[in-house]
């Protein structure tokens, strides 16, 4: 068995969804602005119009992936890791990359990428990997962007503020623990109607006084737009009149990375097996005093050596990634951090289950009829014997 099912819905009861739909929701999860600049996320093979009705999940489009997927007749492959890096010189079936575009194309498989995007984004890799763990209050080991936040306050009349308030409040986007936030003021707003105008209130040539409310939130800037579209189908003036003002008060901090506490510090020796034990893995390599008392944890999945200073300006007394080499492990020696190496396999493949979880949840609120497969057919390269 390659697969497992895991959900599924009727066929009858919603709309079918096609790639670029699949696509925008992805995009919401996992914008593609937070991907590296080498990276390269999005759809790598496939028509943008195709329908689709079931999809797979997978870390890797290898041919493991690929052939399970087609084998399970799904329209859509999603992965965290990308096909395509580079701009191919050729597509040849004598290579690799080639026999999975020409095997994705031929089976009417498209494919898409979330990588360093997904790594970086809350609820992404890093937190699902902090999670298995028991490792909390978790920030960013390393921010690589902040939210640009606008002010975006509109007049309305009394009698429609509470219409106008029902569709702004979802987009309210204060940091913290705190939604649907937002301020109310009243005042008398004028305005004459000229020549081809057909105002909601009042005569073309008459200068006219309403009472109005000026009515703010706090908005995303990547989300000014839909705010904004929704504003004008609420609003009953035919011009409505707004203010977007941006703002130097930062937003959600994104970045690649964690650091974070346990609950009760352990030894080393015992945290490891902690990790092999919910990770999956036979072995792991450790560098570090096993006897040293563990508590404060910076993680990355993947390869992450490159964030070892990182980790240790934030005080962590243990490093977690894949990928680990030889010279790595001496300069945490030197810099007196303890290191797991629990491979670049297990530290990413949680992506599958709580990527597709998600994809389950956001696919139930659009109503669309899409079924998520979860890849089971992949196996990390590497043996230990």
């Amino acid at each position: 068995m390659h697969t497992k099912r895991v959900h599924s819905f009727s066929f009858y009861s919603m709309p079918k969804a096609k790639v670029s739909d699949i696509l925008g929701i992805i995009n919401k999860i996992a914008p593609p602005a937070l991907a590296e600049n080498w990276d390269n996320v999005g759809l790598q093979v496939g028509d943008p119009t195709h329908e689709v009705v079931r999809m797979m999940v997978a870390l890797d489009p290898g041919p493991q992936a690929v052939d399970a997927a087609l084998e399970s007749s799904c329209q859509l492959l999603l992965t965290h890791h990308p096909l395509i890096f580079k701009p191919l010189k050729r597509i040849s079936t004598n290579d690799g990359t080639g026999r999975v575009i020409h095997r994705a194309i031929s089976g009417g498989l498209s494919i898409i990428a979330a990588h360093t995007n997904y790594d970086t984004v809350s609820d992404g890799v890093n937190d699902l990997l902090a999670a298995a763990l028991g490792i909390t209050g978790c920030k960013p080991l390393k921010t690589v962007k902040s939210e640009e936040l606008l002010k975006l306050a509109v007049f309305v009349p009394v009698t429609h503020q509470e219409q106008l308030m029902k569709v702004l409040l979802p987009f309210s986007g204060m940091p913290g623990n705190y939604a649907e936030c937002s301020f109310r003021v009243s005042g008398q707003g004028t305005f004459r109607p000229l020549d081809g105008a057909a105002p909601f209130i009042g005569s073309v040539g008459q200068l006219e006084s309403v009472e109005e409310l000026r009515f703010e939130i706090v908005v995303k800037k990547s989300e000014l737009q839909a705010a904004l579209k929704a504003l004008h189908k609420a609003h009953p003036y035919e011009e409505p009149a707004y203010d977007i003002i941006p703002l130097l008060n930062e937003g959600v901090c994104e970045g690649i990375g964690r650091v974070g506490t346990l609950e009760n510090p352990v030894v080393l020796k015992s945290f490891a097996a902690t990790v092999k034990e919910r990770l999956g893995l036979t072995s792991l390599r450790i560098v570090g005093d096993t006897g040293q008392l563990i508590s404060r944890v910076a993680l990355c999945g993947g390869s992450g050596a490159s964030l070892l200073r990182d980790a240790v300006r934030e005080g962590a007394d243990l490093f977690l990634t894949g990928d680990i080499k030889y010279h790595d492990a001496r300069e945490s020696q030197d810099l007196g951090i303890a290191l797991l190496d629990a491979g670049h396999f297990a530290t990413e493949r949680l992506m599958i289950q709580g990527l597709s979880a998600r994809l389950e949840k956001e696919f139930a609120k659009r109503k669309l009829d899409v079924e998520v497969l979860r890849c089971s057919a992949e196996l990390d390269p590497f043996d230990v014997i």
